[in-house]
Formats: C-alpha cells, structure tokens, sequence
C-alpha cells in the first residue's frame, strides 16, 4: 500500500497591498491631460494656500501640495500670515481671494493658530472653491446627492476601493470613526455607491463584532493598532486612514490605525501606512481643483449677458 501525504502550509495567505503611490500617479495623469486640455480653451486652473504660522509639519504639507500641482500643471499661489496674524486678517485674505477670478480653489493649511476659530475661517470660503470640501453648502449638497466639491480623503478612499473591488454596491462597509473630515463624508460616499453602511464610534456597543460582520474597513480613528485580526472578517478589504507617529526601539515611525501585519493575515487587500491614503488625499485635492474651474465656469455660462442677452446664446 502506497501512503500518500498531503503536505499543507502553515503559512497563511497575506492580503495585498494597495498601493495608493500607483493610483494617485493614475490620478494625478488624468488630472495633467484634463488640464492640457483646458490651457487649449484658455482657461488655466490655479489653486491658493494660505498658510497661517510656523507650524513644521504645515509647511511640509504645503510644500508637497505645491509640487504636486506644479507636476500636473496647475497653478500655484503660496500666501503666508505670521502666526498672530489676527482673525480679521485671515479672513480679509480670503475674502480677496474669493473675489479674485482668476483663483479656482482655496484651501487654508490646518491646523490654524489657537486664537482663530477655524470654523469661521472655512465657512468663509466661497463654497465653489473650497477644495477641502469641508464648508457646510458642500457638505449639505453631498449628503443630498449634488454635485459639490467632496473631502479630498474620502473621494480618495473611494477611487482605492473602485480599483480593488471594482463594483462595491450590495457589501457592508463599516466606518471606524465619525469626524466631520473623514467618517462622516465617508459614509455618506458609501452610501452613494449603495453599499450598506455602520458607523463604529468611542460610544458603540462590541464595536470588534460589527466590524466583522463588513466586507469594507474604513479605519479613521487616530489610534495606532487599534484594528486588528480579530476585528476583521476574512476577505475584507481594509482602508487604513491613520497616521500616527509612534517611537519604540526601532526609532520614531508612522503607523496606521491598523496593526498591518495581524491584519494582512485576514484581510483580502490593505493599505499600508506610509504609501496608501496618503498620496491620494493630494491627487484628489487637485482634481477637486480642477472640478471647481469648470463648476466656476458653468456658473459663468449660466450668467445674464450684461448687454441683456443669455450668454449661452451667443
């Protein structure tokens, strides 16, 4: 009798990464040839920061956002306020700038100095050249379906999900976190795409038991590691948000939310931290750019002739 020996490994399937450096690359091309057709109609986008102090990490984020958008060939205006430049102040630049036509999107780096209420600086933002996505007409006319300018991040997370899963409608999505950045509009692009959708919060009951059940993790929370193996469902995909700088006797590194490597032996794709989210929270801040200056443009096309007759007449 021949004994036959079925020799099975021990070592389990590891989820692949979604590399967000690859398909921001994808995005930022789109977003170069939308623009070189553009230049051809004589309209050339341009994109204004303001930067209010000194704050290191700021200027690193708006140095690369700067790049980038020189990459793909939008322009780029750089305005910069000490840091007790007043609320008044702030709000005079911005003001110029919204009346400025030749300016298609504004974005104010954040965080702003303690003494400035940011609330009131982002909602002074003309709602057609807000980038950030984050003033209230914005965030109404998402949650009702318009076509407004969206959150970069999240509009980011859904074009890692498109090209991972393809078609995500009918799957259960859960949305660790619920800040008006992130878990919110993220949710509500869930939705939009018809997937079911759970919001998990500091105040939900067995919070590891309703992400199993969701064939999509969105981990935006700011807690290193706090998702692991045992929150997840095996084959889920999982958008990992978090950067959290974290020092241990490797030295001072960046992780996600989640613990990637208990993670990747359950999950069928991940994102890691650094190189997932993060590059398409730029790529998508420069789509967004060029999707006001034709949002901008329609409004002007819709526009009375001054001399009394309907401009898209003529």
């Amino acid at each position: 009798m021949t004994t036959v020996t079925h020799l099975i490994s021990s070592t389990p399937t590891l989820a692949r990464d979604i590399d967000g450096k690859a398909i921001s690359a994808q995005v930022l091309d789109e977003v170069r040839e939308e623009v070189l057709a553009l230049a051809g109609q004589q309209i050339f986008p341009a994109l204004a920061v303001l930067l209010v102090g000194d704050d290191p990490a700021s200027h690193v984020y708006v140095r690369n956002k700067l790049l980038r958008a020189k990459e793909v060939g939008i322009r780029s205006l750089e305005y910069r306020l000490p840091d007790d430049a007043s609320q008044a102040q702030v709000l005079e630049q911005i003001a110029q700038l919204n009346a400025d036509a030749s300016v298609n999107g504004i974005l104010v780096q954040l965080p702003l100095p303690g003494h400035i209420d940011e609330a009131a600086v982002i909602h002074a933002i003309d709602p057609i050249k807000d980038v950030d996505g984050f003033h209230r007409e914005n965030v109404g006319g998402l949650v009702q379906g318009m076509e407004v300018l969206t959150p970069c991040t999240p509009s980011g997370c859904m074009r890692l999900l498109k090209e991972t899963c393809g078609d995500i409608s009918g799957l259960h999505a859960v949305v660790i976190g619920r800040s008006n950045i992130v878990g919110k509009p993220m949710a509500t692009l869930l939705l939009q795409a018809h997937c079911s959708v759970s919001v998990v919060h500091s105040r939900s009951v067995d919070a590891p038991a309703l992400c199993r059940l969701a064939d999509i993790v969105v981990a935006a929370v700011g807690r290193p590691h706090l998702i692991d193996a045992s929150w997840l469902k095996p084959g889920a995909v999982v958008i990992d948000v978090g950067i959290n700088r974290v020092t241990d006797e490797s030295g001072s590194h960046l992780v996600g939310d989640v613990d990637y490597a208990s993670a990747r032996t359950v999950a069928r794709a991940i994102t890691p931290v650094p190189g997932g989210v993060g590059p398409m929270t730029i790529a998508y801040l420069l789509k967004n750019t060029l999707i006001a200056a034709k949002l901008q443009r329609a409004v002007k096309a819709r526009e009375p002739d001054p001399d009394g007759c309907d401009s898209d007449i003529n």
